[in-house]
């Protein structure tokens, strides 16, 4: 670990909510104490998909079942010192690119019901006044398109998801070419995924409005990112 700097996590997915997932939120925080990280981003997935499996409950009941695993990790991490932060991978109808977003709050995620229904265009324009995040999550696997870099304020340089082939460096030249913020995360769905990804951070970072003032005020760059992929 870097003398003075934290290793934050920005892809962690939970089973209570991630349908791919499989470790419960707790437990992926327990994992990522042992393995020495300061802060996680908890990420899971936010599709058409997911809550339309909820049937006919109430938005606020769907928002909370959503954020069910963020709150569940978010407890144990207050016990155990693991700083955790509220994100999400966002997928939208009209493709199959996946978007980290960090910044949007309870109160916004409820009171702005499916945002899945947006284009990337519109989201981005829908969620100026916030100041949140977009970073577009392993752009470059089969099958997937690069966003126009205009429409991202980050590209996800490093994903340490082991079941996939990523194409994380066609990531990093593309932010690199295009101005881009740069993200690392492990992907993390099962046990084996947690450590293998993540940024250096300063300590005092306590809240997701901390780490996008941090983003904004630098470009951060490979001085940053961690990975591992030998875990």
């Amino acid at each position: 670990m870097k003398d003075n700097l934290m290793l934050l996590d920005t892809h962690v997915h939970t089973c209570q909510v991630s349908p791919c997932g499989k470790v419960p939120a707790k437990e992926m925080i327990e994992l990522y104490k042992e393995a020495g990280y300061g802060g996680v981003i908890i990420t899971d997935h936010y599709y058409k998909r997911y809550f339309e499996s909820l049937g006919d409950r109430p938005w606020e009941d769907k928002v909370q079942s959503f954020l069910s695993g963020y709150k569940a990790a978010l407890e144990r991490g207050n016990v155990l010192g693991v700083k955790v932060f509220l994100g999400m991978e966002i997928r939208f109808i009209y493709g199959s690119e996946d978007y980290l977003v960090f910044g949007l709050d309870e109160d916004y995620l409820l009171q702005n019901p499916r945002l899945y229904l947006y284009t990337l265009e519109d989201f981005r324009d829908h969620i100026q006044e916030t100041g949140a995040l977009i970073f577009q999550a392993h752009p470059f696997r089969p099958g997937l398109t690069p966003a126009p870099g205009n429409l991202l304020d980050g590209m996800e340089v490093h994903n340490g998801n082991p079941r996939h082939d990523s194409g994380n460096d066609r990531a990093y030249d593309y932010a690199k070419s295009n101005g881009l913020m740069m993200s690392s995360g492990s992907d993390s769905h099962q046990t084996g995924d947690v450590g293998r990804g993540g940024i250096f951070l300063p300590e005092d970072i306590y809240s997701m409005s901390d780490l996008i003032r941090w983003y904004r005020q630098r470009i951060p760059g490979p001085e940053h990112i961690y990975k591992n992929d030998e875990v």
